[in-house]
């Protein structure tokens, strides 16, 4: 199999498409309400009113959709680490990175 730069693999993994509520915690303790709008095993989107920096990692905690039965259950969190962030016009801005690792 060819080898293909990072850049160009982003896509090979899967995502699933959520609209789920989510969490941004800096280390100044501040929580950054946010949207996951989608997620996969290599990554994530969000949606924020927050411009990370290049490569920043980010801790985010994902809940589960309202009214599914999932919804209940613990947030996901890991760490995040931001590869794109793109203004959406309306002071939010969409943050995509790669996941780190699960924390438990």
């Amino acid at each position: 199999m060819k080898d293909i730069p990072p850049h160009q693999n982003r896509r090979l993994d899967r995502r699933l498409p959520l609209g789920c509520p989510a969490f941004i915690a800096l280390r100044s303790g501040q929580r950054i309400e946010a949207v996951c709008i989608e997620i996969g095993v290599g990554g994530m989107t969000l949606h924020a009113a927050y411009v990370p920096e290049q490569n920043e990692v980010l801790d985010v905690a994902v809940l589960g959709p309202q009214g599914s039965p999932v919804s209940g259950r613990p947030p996901l969190v890991g760490k995040l680490e931001v590869t794109r962030c793109n203004a959406l016009g309306d002071g939010r801005y969409e943050i995509g990175g790669r996941m780190m690792r699960v924390v438990d």
